[in-house]
C-alpha cells in the first residue's frame, strides 16, 4: 500500500517534461531522436536477418530432400533385381 502511494505521488509530482521525448517537442534532429531512429533500424535489421535465416534454412532442407530423393531413385535403378541386406 505504501509503495503504491509512493509511486502515485511520484508520477503526479513529476514534471511533464520528464515524461516526453524531444521528438514530441519538435526537436527532430536531437541526439535522442537520432539514437531512437538508429535503434529502430537496428531492430528492423535483426528481424530481417532472422527471417532471412529462417527462410534459407527451409530452402536448404528442401534442396537436401530433393537431393536425397534423387540419390535414392538413382540407387534403386542401379540395384534393380538384386537382393540387399
Amino acid at each position: 500500500m505504501v509503495r503504491r502511494l509512493f509511486v502515485t505521488t511520484f508520477l503526479v509530482a513529476a514534471p511533464k517534461v520528464a515524461l516526453a521525448c524531444p521528438v514530441c517537442f519538435g526537436e527532430n534532429d536531437s541526439p535522442m531522436a537520432q539514437a531512437m531512429n538508429s535503434g529502430i533500424l537496428l531492430m528492423l535489421g535483426v528481424v530481417a536477418a532472422m527471417l532471412t535465416a529462417f527462410a534459407s534454412f527451409f530452402i536448404y532442407l528442401i534442396r537436401r530432400a530433393k537431393q536425397a530423393a534423387a540419390e535414392e531413385a538413382a540407387g534403386m535403378q542401379r540395384h534393380e533385381g538384386t537382393a540387399q541386406c
